[in-house]
């Protein structure tokens, strides 16, 4: 995963944990759920990136070994 992906699926965590805080101080659920809802995605979007970057690992290993 590059840089500019880790930072971004981070940055919508952070931001959503920030609504959620917010929200749950102001009795606002619906901030609060929008924050929840923020962290989840980038939760996901991270381990989507992960995966990504397994499956590339492995075909990369496999192309290694039929080179050899």
């Amino acid at each position: 995963m590059s840089v500019f992906d880790k930072a971004k699926d981070k940055a919508e965590q952070a931001i959503g944990a920030a609504k959620e805080k917010l929200g749950e101080k102001t009795d606002n659920q619906d901030l609060a759920n929008s924050g929840r809802a923020d962290q989840t995605e980038g939760e996901v979007k991270e381990a989507g990136h992960d995966l990504r970057d397994r499956a590339e690992g492995g075909v990369q290993d496999v192309k290694d070994k039929f080179n050899k």
